[in-house]
Parts: structure tokens; sequence; C-alpha cells
């Protein structure tokens, strides 16, 4: 165990080596020894000596898309990053004294939607089933649901608001900054420019000429079916060779990856089916309608029981969001409400990109709710 003190007065990062059963094996061959940072603030040893101070609320901070736990620990340029925000809360009387976590949910498909899916891992049974049974051993946590809580951003507000459906036994509260909702236009609009990038890597290579679709089609036996022809490997195979990816390629290993957690299918080639025909550019609306049941905006009803049950619910979203994600995030409040739950929705004016500075509102709010 390392202790990294940030500052005289800004508590003390604890990064822990968690040695996880649930994701050893993961399809990915992903490590299942994962670096675990936990951040305790000033408060954490008051009230006696070690082992005999005063229990707090805890906090979950799931990143987003090709992030890590740890990277919100780092220096941050022109802001603070997570501790040093919530020590400034703080200090400033704007929140109470939270233990704040931060999980390795980073695959090589770049992220997850911290769900589980038999094409990357069970994520969700890591966070319910190891982390926190493991953080509340480890430190002194108020180790209760009611106390608990998470939040996160696009990906890890999906993750957080997702949580709060189908694991309140595990959360009182959540967070959700800009997660992905309204699937059909957070996800379908970007497809054509996903086939283009994975094109490059169809065999055999494109010639001028004459195209005939219909043989084309029928050769690539499973295309319909969403059925990678060797295109999508092949890419992965590419991409997982280089540090640096390009915008487009960035876009497609999401979207990729989107597929692995919405669609999978141990019987499908790379363990997952593709929501559109790789040739033709074809919708498979039956590959689809699986997508949609991961949408939350389709999912409040089936879990407005749970939902009931958070002691808080904070969502928000940059109306000009360049993901579109703002459409999303306005029909899942308007579904919360017309289920009669209580929750608060905010916008904002700015867009996808830096907006950490969004947690100066979520934090306090998830405080309020599960302080003891």
């Amino acid at each position: 165990m390392v202790r990294k003190r940030i500052a005289p007065s800004a508590g003390t990062l604890v990064v822990l080596e968690h040695h996880s059963q649930v994701l050893a094996g993961n399809p990915l061959g992903d490590p299942h020894v994962r670096k675990l940072a936990v951040w305790l603030p000033p408060q954490y040893d008051e009230g006696g000596t070690k082992g005999r101070g005063r229990r707090l609320p805890v906090l979950y901070d799931l990143v987003g898309f090709t992030g890590s736990g740890l990277a919100h620990t780092s220096w941050k340029p022109f802001g603070d990053n997570v501790p040093e925000r919530a020590a400034r809360l703080i200090h400033e009387r704007k929140m109470g004294p939270a233990i704040f976590v931060f999980p390795d949910c980073f695959t090589a498909l770049g992220g997850n939607q911290y769900v589980n899916s038999s094409a990357i891992g069970a994520y969700a049974d890591y966070l319910t089933k190891e982390l926190i049974p493991f953080v509340d051993r480890e430190f002194r946590t108020l180790a209760a649901r009611e106390h608990r809580g998470c939040f996160g951003k696009s990906s890890g507000g999906y993750g957080a608001i997702v949580h709060g459906m189908k694991y309140a036994k595990h959360w009182g509260a959540i967070a959700n900054h800009s997660g992905d909702a309204y699937f059909d236009f957070v996800y379908h609009h970007d497809w054509p420019n996903t086939l283009n990038e994975l094109a490059r890597y169809r065999e055999p290579k494109r010639v001028a000429g004459a195209y005939d679709v219909l043989a084309e089609t029928r050769a690539r036996k499973g295309l319909a079916d969403g059925c990678d022809d060797g295109r999508v490997q092949r890419f992965l195979d590419a991409v997982w060779k280089r540090e640096k990816l390009s915008a487009a390629e960035g876009h497609a290993i999401m979207n990729v990856c989107m597929a692995a957690t919405y669609d999978a299918d141990p019987k499908a080639p790379l363990g997952f089916r593709l929501p559109f025909n790789l040739e033709t550019g074809e919708r498979l609306d039956a590959r689809w309608r699986n997508w949609l049941k991961h949408d939350p905006v389709r999912l409040v009803a089936r879990y407005a029981g749970n939902l009931r049950q958070l002691k808080g619910i904070y969502i928000d979203c940059g109306w000009r969001d360049q993901y579109h994600i703002h459409y999303g995030t306005r029909i899942l409040s308007q579904r919360l409400a017309e289920a009669g739950i209580r929750h608060t929705y905010e916008e904002f004016d700015d867009n996808h990109s830096d907006v950490d500075y969004r947690m100066d509102v979520s934090l306090p709010f998830l405080y309020r709710a599960l302080r003891p």
C-alpha cells in the first residue's frame, strides 16, 4: 500500500493493489490485478486514534470511456482533480467529509459501461460484489447503501444511472453527468463513420470498377446476423499495436466496445454482434433492439421501484453536447417525472468536454443525500 500526501490539509490518497476474482479470466485478457485509489479527507482520523476515527459516507467515481480511476487523481491543468475538488468543497463547507473511491475499469476496448458482459467482463459484479465489500473492510466507511453513492460523466454517467436502476440495493444516491441515453441519437448517427473506418480492414482490398453487391454480401456469410467478416478483428489488432489512435479510430473502437457491451453473444466470432451490416451499411433491427434494451430512457418504467428507493438522483448535461446527449437526458428526465420519481435535472451552456466543474454541484448534492 502506498500513501501519497497531496497537500498538508488536502487529505490522503491511498493506492491499493486489488486482486479480482471476478475479472480473472475475462474474455479480453485484461489484468485482474488492478490499482484502486481511495481518497481520505482530512477529517478521516478525527475522533480517536488509528482505527477508531469517525465513519464517513463513500462516493465511487465512475470515469468516462478511455479513462481510468487513477486519471482523476492526477494533476490537472487549469482546474482541480477530484481529490482537490473534494478537499476544496469540504473546506468551503459546501459539503461534509466523504471517502472517494476510484476504480480502474479500463479494458482493451477502451473501457466499458459498468455492466456485465460476456464479451468484456463482469464489471457490475466487480464493483458491487468485490470493490464495495473490500473498501468497507479496509476503510471506515458508513457501510450501508444509505451512505454510499456513485457518480460519473459520459460512460461513467451511464454507469451511475444504470446502477441506480439495477443495483439500488448497493447505492443510496447517484449523479449522472452527460450519461449516454437515447441511443437512436447518441450512437446511431456515428455508425456510418465507423463502418468507413472498419472498411479499411476489409479483405480483399477494394479496387475501382464493377461491384457486384449481391455476390459480395452472399460471399460474406454472417453479415446479416451482425457477425464480423474479419475486418473488426484486423482493426483491433492494428490499433492494439499503436499508442496513438486517430479521432476516427477512437470513435470506431468506442462503437465496437458498445456492441460488445449491448449485444454480447458467445456464439458470434468475436463474442458479440454488430448492429449494422459491415458491407451494405443496413441497420440490423434485431441487433439494434438488443442495444435499445440497455437505453436508460427505455428502462425507467421497468426499474421505477428501484429508482424510488434512491435518496437522490442528480442529472445534468450541456445543451451544446456534441454527441447530442442533452436530448437523451431531457427524455430521461421526462420519463422520471412521468413515473413520479424525484430527481434534479440541470442544463448548462457547454458541450461534452471538460465539464468536471459540474462536480461542484453534484458532489454537495450527493453528500446531502448520503450524510448520516
